[in-house]
C-alpha cells in the first residue's frame, strides 16, 4: 500500500470492486446503505484522505453533529496529539455525521480561553476544554447550559456544579502515585519538591494535596518545601529547579505536576548525575521519553488520550441526543505508569 491510500486500497480494505468505491464516492449511481457503510469503514480503517466525502453519502437520516473543542499550549506535543485523537474520536462514530472545530487559546489566562469559547459556541451542539477556573467562565459555561450547549472539563475540572461532566485523571490519585514512587526510589530521606502551574489549575491543587496527604501518612521522615509556581514554562522551572537544587543539598525528589518539565530536566542534567534526583513528571513526550532512557525522570504518569476522547465524544453525543443531566459527574480514566523500562 503507498503512503497515500488510493481507491484500489478501499476496494480491497472493503471486499468490493474498485468501480462499487467509485461510484460511492461520485454517487453517480444508486447505492445500497450498506455497501456505503462497508466502504466508508474501510475508508476511515485505511485513513483515505477524501474519507468526509464518503460519510456524506450515508443516509441523512443520520444526524449532523458539530462539537467545539477549546485547548491551550498548540505548539506542545502533547496538545497536537490531543487535538489528533479528538478528530479521530469523532470521525470514528458511524451513527453521526460529526465535525469538530478545535480552537487553542494563546495563552492561560481565563481571558484567552473565553475568547475561543466565544468564537466557536455559537456553532457547536456540545463543547469541551481544558480551561482554567475563573467565575466568568463559570458564566459563560451556566450560559451555554441555559441555551442547551453541554459543556464537559477535561484534564482540569472547571466550573465544577455547572459543566456537564468531567473527564480525566483522578489528580489526588496522581499525586499520591508520584510521592509514592519518589519516596521508594530514594534510599535516604530528604527533602522534596511539588511545582503546580498556578492558582487557578485546580487539578495541580489536587495534585499537590494528593502527594503532601502521602508524604505525612506514608514517608513521614520526607519533608516538601514550599509549593513552587512556575506557570507551566520551561525558563520558570528550569531556573527555580537549578536554585532548588543549589539551595538543599538534600533534595532528594521533584514532581512538576502540570506543564514545564523540560526545564527541570535540563536542570538535573546540567548539575546531577542520572537518578540522583526522582523525577515524577506528566504525559510521555519527545523529552520526557529522552528523560527516562537516560535516568533523569524516574517515572511519567500520562494520559489515555485514545480512550479519553473516545469517551469523552461519545458522551458529548449523548448529550446532544437525550438532554443535559441534572447531576454534573466525573469520570476518571486510569493513568498509563511509565518507567525506564517501559520503553
Amino acid at each position: 500500500m503507498t503512503s497515500r491510500p488510493t481507491i484500489k486500497d478501499i476496494a480491497i480494505e472493503a471486499g468490493v470492486s474498485t468501480a462499487t468505491v467509485d461510484r460511492v464516492l461520485n454517487g453517480r449511481v444508486q447505492v445500497r446503505e450498506e455497501t456505503v457503510r462497508k466502504v466508508a469503514d474501510a475508508a476511515h480503517r485505511i485513513g483515505y484522505h477524501a474519507r468526509g466525502l464518503i460519510d456524506q453519502r450515508l443516509s441523512p437520516a443520520v444526524p449532523k453533529m458539530t462539537f467545539g473543542f477549546v485547548l491551550h499550549k498548540a505548539k506542545q506535543d502533547f496538545y497536537q496529539n490531543f487535538a489528533r485523537e479528538i478528530e479521530n474520536a469523532v470521525a470514528s462514530r458511524r451513527d453521526i455525521r460529526g465535525k469538530a472545530v478545535i480552537g487553542f487559546s494563546a495563552d492561560q489566562s481565563p481571558e484567552g480561553f473565553l475568547r475561543e469559547i466565544e468564537a466557536i459556541s455559537g456553532s457547536v451542539d456540545a463543547l469541551a476544554s481544558s480551561a482554567v477556573n475563573h467565575q466568568n467562565i463559570t458564566r459563560e459555561v451556566q450560559r451555554l447550559k441555559e441555551q442547551g450547549v453541554p459543556c464537559f472539563a477535561v484534564l482540569n475540572d472547571f466550573a465544577q456544579g455547572v459543566r456537564e461532566n468531567y473527564l480525566g485523571l483522578n489528580n489526588m490519585q496522581v499525586g499520591r502515585i508520584a510521592a509514592w514512587i519518589m519516596t521508594k526510589t530514594q534510599c535516604e530521606p530528604g527533602k522534596v519538591a511539588v511545582f503546580v502551574g498556578g492558582n487557578r489549575w485546580h487539578g495541580h491543587q489536587l495534585r499537590e494535596t494528593g502527594f503532601r496527604s502521602y508524604i505525612r501518612e506514608g514517608a513521614p521522615d520526607f519533608t516538601v518545601v514550599d509549593t513552587l509556581v512556575n506557570l507551566e514554562t520551561r525558563a520558570v522551572t528550569h531556573e527555580a529547579t537549578l536554585d532548588l537544587l543549589a539551595r538543599h543539598s538534600d533534595l532528594r525528589g521533584i514532581y512538576v505536576a502540570g506543564g514545564g518539565m523540560e526545564g527541570a530536566i535540563a536542570a538535573l542534567r546540567e548539575v546531577r548525575p542520572p537518578e540522583k534526583v526522582s523525577l515524577v513528571v506528566n504525559e510521555l513526550t519527545e523529552e520526557s521519553r529522552a528523560g527516562l532512557t537516560d535516568g533523569y525522570v524516574t517515572m511519567v504518569i500520562a494520559t489515555p488520550l485514545a480512550q479519553l476522547c473516545a469517551d469523552l465524544v461519545d458522551m458529548m453525543v449523548n448529550a446532544v441526543r437525550s438532554g443535559m443531566t441534572d447531576l454534573p459527574g466525573q469520570h476518571f480514566l486510569e493513568p498509563r505508569l511509565i518507567l525506564p523500562e517501559s520503553i
